[in-house]
């Protein structure tokens, strides 16, 4: 169960018009195709995809779940939005528990065993396989995928406290004073008879907020249920901010990163777009970056991920930047230390973003889709561009 409904909104202007999981990502993919792409390598034959925030693009973008193998009779993908069931208000989901309870029925009709919840918001590589048979050798009722994480850090995170064999007995939601530096990762396996008896007493208290977190797990642990943790070691980052989303798109160009897309033992699948191969002009000057088909270049790039059908014309300079689908870069413009959604257009002679610097201010600029940034007009480090911006006349 895929929860891909949330609203993303520290992403500001890059979720205005579609979900987060759909938010593109390092240059032929979607943040949702990680998630996915797991299911498949693991063996996971049957998701559902939870979806609620802004779902038409995201919805289109899954389509059948070809692109996954996960077009199939039996199984397959399935999206889930809420609904407004028979005697009941209905209701939009309430909380991350409440979501899997309002599809109690989807899961009932599979019976299954046992029951894997993701998040869509998150870049990794995972063999959930491994996981279930960690969960399978310790009898849990839940098996929670944490991390270690600098212990300085800890307090930003669901902290998991353990025995010596690794197995739950406190949790703690981003404590002030930490006392393990094992966080959650919001990756949980469920043995399906708990599950079900523990989403059907959360959604009878009224005073509760039907979150896994907040509720379910904490009820839980009072239970004395057998909790363990699954230590995950490996490449695993929340997107959830402007600058998470940018770093992760800059550890494409890292190797020693530890996200590897060209990997063909655990290949991310994607619905890929079908355009021309890349073009580049005679003034092109492209080093160490992403540019994917579709693309044209005469301009120079450097460390910075293009998406299909970008636009960099002679003359423009893009740095240290990430391109979305269709956004052009006109003549003479510069680019750095920015996010460009897709379709917008940034005006000969303009300047967005700025390099790094000791101002305590400076971030990632963003402008938002289907915008023009005019010609000659600046936008400045850490912006947030949501309309048209007027050029500076000459």
């Amino acid at each position: 169960m895929l929860l891909a409904g949330g609203q993303g909104s520290r992403l500001k202007a890059l979720t205005s018009k579609v979900a987060k999981p759909a938010v593109p990502f390092g240059g032929k993919y979607r943040i949702i195709d990680f998630p996915l792409s797991n299911c498949v390598n693991s063996g996971i034959d049957t998701v559902g995809v939870l979806t609620q925030y802004k779902p038409l693009e995201l919805n289109a973008y899954i389509g059948s779940g070809q692109a996954w193998d996960l077009d199939r009779s039996d199984g397959g993908v399935h999206i889930l939005p809420p609904y407004v069931q028979e005697d009941e208000k209905g209701s939009w989901y309430k909380g991350t528990a409440n979501a899997i309870y309002q599809n109690l029925s989807f899961l009932e009709q599979y019976d299954p065993e046992y029951v894997l919840i993701l998040s869509g918001d998150h870049i990794y590589k995972m063999d959930y396989s491994k996981m279930l048979r960690h969960h399978k050798e310790t009898n849990a009722a839940c098996t929670i995928s944490v991390m270690e994480v600098p212990l300085e850090e800890a307090s930003r995170f669901g902290i998991m406290n353990v025995d010596a064999n690794d197995m739950i007995y406190e949790f703690e939601e981003k404590p002030k004073k930490p006392k393990s530096n094992l966080a959650s990762m919001g990756i949980y396996i469920f043995t399906w008879s708990k599950l079900r008896k523990y989403l059907m007493e959360d959604e009878a208290d009224p005073s509760s907020s039907n979150d896994f977190g907040k509720n379910i797990i904490p009820t839980m642990l009072a239970d004395h249920e057998i909790m363990a943790a699954y230590r995950f070691q490996g490449y695993w980052k929340d997107v959830g901010t402007i600058d998470s989303l940018w770093d992760a798109n800059m550890d494409m160009l890292d190797p020693t990163a530890g996200i590897n897309p060209y990997d063909t033992e655990w290949p991310i699948y994607a619905q890929a777009a079908l355009r021309p191969p890349l073009f580049t002009g005679p003034a092109a000057a492209i080093k160490h970056s992403i540019v994917t088909s579709g693309s044209e270049v005469s301009g120079t790039v450097e460390d910075s991920v293009l998406f299909h059908s970008v636009v960099v014309e002679e003359g423009a300079q893009v740095r240290y930047s990430i391109l979305m689908p269709g956004a052009v870069v006109k003549a003479g413009a510069v680019v750095e230390y920015s996010i460009v959604a897709e379709r917008t257009v940034i005006g000969a002679g303009a300047h967005v973003g700025a390099d790094k610097s000791d101002d305590p201010e400076w971030g990632i600029a963003v402008v938002a889709q289907d915008l023009k940034v005019g010609d000659g007009a600046s936008v400045p480090a850490g912006a947030i561009v949501t309309r048209n911006i007027k050029g500076v006349k000459a």
